[in-house]
């Protein structure tokens, strides 16, 4: 089998049986995402406990790779630090920003961390395929910094609450 029709059966099997799917509760931000270009879109919801994410759920229409994408997001994010989960982002976005050109040990040391994402690689030489891809992370990012901006100020809140008068 060769390593393109095993990426290809990855992003399937995770549109098969989407990881995470559903919106629950509790959560602390919910976004709302569309790709203009073709129509997908998602939402998605944070739960973040101690600057963990302890839940991503999400709820959304498109492609298969949006949908997979999505999926490998967050089975990646949840149970780790807000901020590795906005490091992976990053790395996904170099990823699908490759065109095609990165070489199997680029691969290799991302693959460690993104794990089944490495498998939308090819997905990267297709440019009208990138914002697919790209939607759950960019709804995860989106939602991430609102979380953590609600966090920031409700400790503030907590912090002149508790200030003496």
């Amino acid at each position: 089998m060769k390593v393109d029709d095993l990426y290809q059966e990855i992003i399937l099997d995770h549109y098969r049986a989407k990881l995470h799917s559903g919106l629950r509760d509790p959560y602390e931000a919910e976004v709302h995402h569309v790709n203009p270009s073709c129509g997908d879109e998602v939402t998605l919801r944070i739960h973040v406990e101690g600057g963990t994410v302890a839940d991503v759920s999400y709820e959304g229409m498109g492609c298969s790779i949006s949908q997979a994408s999505t999926s490998v997001m967050s089975d990646l994010v949840i149970g780790h630090p807000v901020q590795h989960g906005l490091e992976l982002h990053e790395e996904f976005l170099t990823l699908m920003q490759s065109k095609g050109t990165l070489t199997a040990d680029d691969i290799d040391s991302q693959g460690d961390r993104l794990e089944d994402g490495i498998a939308f690689a090819g997905v990267s030489k297709f440019p009208a395929r990138v914002k697919c891809a790209l939607l759950g992370w960019s709804a995860f990012k989106d939602a991430a910094l609102r979380a953590q901006a609600g966090e920031q100020s409700q400790n503030e809140q907590d912090h002149h609450q508790g200030a003496p008068r």
